[in-house]
Formats: C-alpha cells, structure tokens, sequence
C-alpha cells in the first residue's frame, strides 16, 4: 500500500522523468570523451597500442660502496647544523635572559618605590609621636604632672647640690674571695 501511494504523488513522476534524463546526458558525455581520448592517444603514439610488464627487482643482495668524499661532506654538513643550532639556541637564551632580566629590574624598581614610600611615612609618623605638644597632652590625660625641682636626674649634666642624693656605703676592707 505504501508504494501505491508513493507512486502516486504527482511530483514524484516528474523528478524521476528528469534524473532518467539527466544519467542519459550524463552516459552521452562520457562516451564522447572517451572517443576523443581515444583519438588523441591513438594520433600521439600511432596505431599500435602500448603494452606494459610488471617486473619485480631484488636488491637484497646490493652493497651500497663506501663513498669517502660523501662521508666527508656529510661531517661537515652535520657540523656546520651543530654549530647553527648552538648559536641560535645561544641568541634564543641572551634575548628571553635579557627579558627576564628587564622584568626583574622592573620590580626592583616597584619594590624600591613602595619602601621609600613606607619610609616617608614612618618617618611622618615618627614625627607625629615626637611632637613634644602631643606628649604633654597624652602625659596630662594619664593624670601625670610637671615634675618637681631635683625630681629629674640627667646623667650627662652635673650634681645639683640642693638636690637630695642617695646613700652609698663604701667597705673599709677589700672583700676577700
């Protein structure tokens, strides 16, 4: 039933019609064009038709002959590649060296920026901490106060002799060991 209905479609005849048409076409191309090769090759070589043999070579049992002056060129071929290679390996290492070396410089660089930048501020802020004011100030809200005449003792400067002064005992005997 599914091939009745197949055959029926109205546009289904006409495509075949024109693929039969078209093969035709198709099988009148290629024998003409054979004809014409055939005439060619026949009017190249004249009447008589080329025939070709298989023939099968051994050369399992050929010595190929030592050639010196080969082996020598073929030593100085596979120096001079040696050396070409080892100089362009010795450019290609300079130059990525040189790069890695620019990039090295490079953060030394931002490294050194970033330190001198810590170092203003810390010299800021020791500033800032060093300012006697500020000192008087934090040492006022600590409750601390002005000191006293004699209170301060400075190593560097001499006795004040209105200054009270601590005792000291000094043995009569040298101490025996």
């Amino acid at each position: 039933m599914a091939t009745h209905v197949i055959t029926a479609q109205p546009g289904l005849e006409t495509a075949r019609s024109y693929e039969r048409a078209y093969d035709r076409a198709y099988e009148r191309i290629r024998e003409r064009n054979e004809a014409l090769m055939a005439a060619q090759q026949r009017g190249r070589r004249g009447p008589t038709p080329e025939v070709f043999f298989v023939k099968r070579f051994d050369n399992s049992r050929l010595v190929k002959a030592p050639d010196p002056q080969r082996a020598k060129e073929m030593r100085i071929f596979a120096c001079a590649m040696a050396l070409l290679f080892g100089l362009i390996m010795t450019y290609g290492w300079q130059h990525l060296s040189s790069i890695e070396y620019g990039y090295r410089i490079e953060s030394e660089k931002q490294q050194i920026q970033q330190l001198e930048e810590q170092n203003r501020q810390l010299r800021l802020n020791e500033a800032q901490l060093g300012d006697p004011a500020r000192i008087d100030q934090a040492a006022r809200q600590l409750g601390l106060t002005a000191p006293h005449p004699g209170q301060v003792v400075r190593p560097d400067a001499t006795a004040d002799p209105n200054a009270p002064a601590l005792a000291q005992v000094t043995p009569v005997l040298p101490a025996i060991r």
